[in-house]
């Protein structure tokens, strides 16, 4: 009788132990795969935009799904100035998106956020860090090479949503434009931003 209570808790034993180690390499899986990165346009921008957007983040990040366009949540209008609530845009763009995902939102309308002491103050982007979600708008960028700049702005804050602070390097993504708009001087991530990015799952040819 001995014999059987000790074999029948063994089995249970085991049968515990390997369904653990099942879940944990699941788990291990997923933090690999790193997550998927949701494009999410509204209506008032172009395709030839979201398509170029869409095939810089690829060329680092090719785990990429462009959504169908949407309407602006009516809540994220501020009338007064005629703009789009960023913090607004994000918390209706985090509800919308499960786990395993990050979105971006795109947009040619101006957007803004609330800045210190100004209520509503004009940004190209905003991203939480870390978060779920981010928006990046055409608006305040330059005519010549706005689909360049555009994806300086989307890339920079999907560094944010991934944990990135800004960076003190003029010519990485990460910078802070400090009102400004110093797209023009960004090449590329610096090599500590693309480090941190490579251990999220990234594709870099070199750092």
């Amino acid at each position: 009788m001995k014999n059987n209570n000790f074999f029948y808790l063994t089995t249970v034993l085991l049968l515990i132990l390997s369904c653990s180690e099942k879940r944990s390499i699941g788990k291990e899986k997923v933090e690999k795969s790193g997550v998927v990165i949701l494009i999410q346009p509204f209506k008032d921008i172009q395709p030839e935009s979201i398509a170029k957007v869409t095939e810089g983040i690829k060329k680092v990040y090719p785990n990429v799904k462009v959504l169908d366009a949407i309407d602006f949540p009516e809540n994220t209008y501020y009338k007064e100035r005629n703009r789009y609530r960023a913090d607004s845009i994000i918390k209706f763009l985090n509800k919308e998106t499960k786990e395993g995902f990050v979105t971006i939102g795109l947009t040619s309308k101006d957007i803004s956020a609330t800045r210190g002491k100004i209520k509503d103050f004009g940004i190209m982007g905003l991203g939480y860090r870390p978060g779920k979600a981010c928006v990046a708008s055409k608006f305040r960028l330059s005519k010549e090479n706005s689909d360049e700049q555009f994806y300086k702005i989307a890339i920079h804050e999907l560094g944010h949503t991934q944990g990135l602070p800004h960076c003190p390097e003029k010519m990485c993504f990460m910078r802070d434009a400090e009102g400004k708009n110093p797209t023009n001087e960004e090449t590329d991530f610096c090599k500590k931003c693309k480090t941190f990015l490579i251990n999220k799952n990234w594709k870099f040819n070199s750092i």
